[in-house]
């Protein structure tokens, strides 16, 4: 039977950071959401949701994640996203069908002058450097992208004939930021574009941690979507009978994640105030958890 599911959100920079630290909070607390029997990870997500897949340990990732220089001499500059925002807030209000716009924002994004496809993948390919090879985890993993052509929803998994370094750029490429990445001869990019957790993906798990940090920061019309979203998925899941636990960042995190999580300069602050959410949820959270596993 299914058990336990982890759904790890988008949220930039500052989202791998704080993920990071909340995972490896928990886990020096003894709650290991990387024992989870699934787990799923869109943007920022799919990065930290790939690296514990491939068995590095949560304390490990997050100290390694304020040494990485993601602002490569000033290359990752913020675009004008309005047309993103907009768009994103059309695709959730239905009036059109979501794949449709999702297409549009596809287009916008192949149009988009950023960095190269070739450097953001080296840069990606940097931060797995530790593990040898593009193959991917034995571990039930899975993060989710846009096909930037059809605006097909796709979930890259074992199965699905994608290597992990890719699968995981394609999920973390922002539109207007990065470039979509080739896969199979298409181009994808960032699942976050359907939504910015994808937990619908987890139904019929018994138990699923859903962690979401976009909606707590940035524009205020992109963020009311994500919650929007996020509210429906989980609605979703309660009714197909997936007990639910969701962590948000508190307080104290964002103020530590500034105006805007695409700011690397943070992720150091990021990672600290995700280690002190995680020790201080670990209580609430161990019985969940650590019971769900062991029925």
């Amino acid at each position: 039977m299914a058990k336990r599911a982890l759904v790890l959100g988008s949220g930039g920079p500052i989202g791998i950071g704080w993920q990071a630290g909340l995972l490896a909070g928990l886990a020096e607390a003894g709650v290991d959401l990387a024992d989870a029997d699934f787990i799923v990870g869109t943007s920022a997500g799919s990065f930290v949701g790939a690296q514990i897949a491939m068995g590095k340990r949560p304390l490990a990732l997050a100290e390694s994640i304020g040494s990485v220089d993601l602002t490569t001499s000033g290359s990752f500059l913020e675009p004008d996203f309005t047309t993103l925002i907009d768009k994103m807030a059309e695709a959730v209000s239905r009036k059109r069908r979501p794949r449709d716009v999702r297409a549009e924002i596809g287009k916008w994004a192949l149009d988009s002058a950023t960095i190269s496809e070739e450097m953001f993948l080296a840069v990606v390919s940097y931060l797995f450097n530790e593990f040898g090879d593009d193959r991917w985890p034995q571990r039930n993993y899975a993060c989710t992208a846009i096909d930037a052509l059809s605006g097909e929803f796709v979930v890259w998994n074992r199965e699905a004939g994608a290597d992990i370094k890719r699968a995981v750029a394609s999920s973390c490429s922002v539109p207007g930021m990065f470039p979509p990445i080739t896969i199979n001869g298409r181009r994808y990019m960032d699942g976050g574009t359907r939504s910015a957790t994808n937990a619908d993906l987890v139904k019929g798990y018994d138990t699923a941690i859903v962690v979401a940090v976009s909606g707590a920061v940035g524009d205020p019309k992109m963020a009311e979507q994500f919650r929007k979203r996020l509210k429906t998925e989980l609605a979703t899941l309660r009714e197909s009978g997936t007990k639910i636990e969701l962590i948000l960042p508190g307080a104290a995190s964002i103020q530590a994640f500034g105006t805007n999580l695409l700011d690397p300069s943070r992720s150091a602050d990021a990672v600290r105030a995700g280690l002190a959410e995680g020790n201080a949820q670990a209580a609430s959270l161990r019985s969940v958890w650590l019971d769900a596993g062991s029925s």
